[in-house]
């Protein structure tokens, strides 16, 4: 056990953690992690039947069921948030950490991409995590004390193609928080950004394509890239330390971001011939 890990187990302690997205991939894997390091946990996610079986799967590891709260919660009803934020307070009295981690995808070119899939990606994976962050963010202003995550992607730092829905969404949300950070932290309220690569999830096979259709998980199958256990314990060490940006990932997609910010040029060049291999691929050109 390395010294992060021992600070980490001290840091989440009794600590309050609201999980959005926690029915699968990484939300879940969190929800373990922190339930095991004595947190008090609060799942979100669309699905209860999933989400039962995620609070059973704590309880299993040796979680007191009073310390796991499930909330079923679609992060696009902006509506439903104050009775959760409520439902939260009258079983913990306080809320330490918000976890914004629901996210929805999109693979598709921009030219067959509807407007209403436009609008699905950038209500989960903008308005929803502003909204419910919105909800929280006067009760860690009167704690004087909190912390704010957002899962957002290197996809919010680079753009690359068939993304271009996605990536505008993890734009935006690293701009929202961003500025957050800096308006909060005079409250003693902390602001991390979770800057994602690829992560063996089911966040690609629940990607829309242009028509709204998700991906599905045949063709949607990750082989690449970190296990949810692997990004699950790089987020619990980093945000232990309080770190504002936190990187998960390596390899090619990290490369990518650094290159864009040495070489942007050449960057932009190697996206072009990317997509341009893609369309290719998919007869289009």
């Amino acid at each position: 056990m390395n010294d992060n890990t021992t600070k980490g187990n001290e840091f989440f302690k009794d600590k309050v953690v609201w999980i959005t997205g926690a029915s699968s991939g990484i939300g879940e894997g969190l929800a373990r992690a922190l339930a095991a390091l004595s947190s008090k946990v609060v799942i979100s996610a669309r699905n209860a039947e999933e989400l039962d079986r995620v609070y059973k799967d704590c309880v299993s590891q040796g979680a007191e069921k009073a310390d796991i709260l499930t909330i079923r919660l679609d992060v696009t009803d902006f509506d439903a948030m104050p009775k959760a934020v409520e439902e939260v307070l009258q079983r913990f009295s306080k809320i330490d950490i918000l976890i914004n981690n629901a996210g929805l995808g999109q693979r598709s070119f921009a030219v067959d991409t509807t407007m209403e899939v436009y609008q699905r990606v950038m209500d989960v994976n903008v308005m929803g995590p502003i909204a419910l962050t919105k909800a929280v963010l006067p009760i860690m202003i009167e704690q004087q004390s909190g912390h704010i995550a957002v899962t957002s992607s290197i996809a919010g730092k680079i753009g690359p193609p068939l993304r271009s829905g996605y990536s505008a969404a993890k734009h935006a949300i690293m701009g929202f928080f961003d500025a957050l950070r800096a308006e909060v932290a005079f409250h003693g309220v902390k602001v991390s950004t979770l800057v994602s690569g690829v992560v063996k999830t089911n966040v690609v096979a629940n990607a829309l394509q242009g028509d709204g259709s998700a991906i599905g998980p045949e063709e949607g199958l990750m082989t690449e890239g970190l296990t949810v256990e692997e990004a699950v314990e790089i987020i619990v060490s980093k945000l232990s330390l309080e770190e504002d940006e936190i990187i998960i990932g390596e390899g090619q997609e990290v490369q990518m971001m650094h290159m864009k910010q040495k070489d942007p040029v050449a960057f932009f060049r190697m996206l072009e011939e990317m997509a341009a291999a893609q369309l290719h691929s998919a007869g289009k050109s």
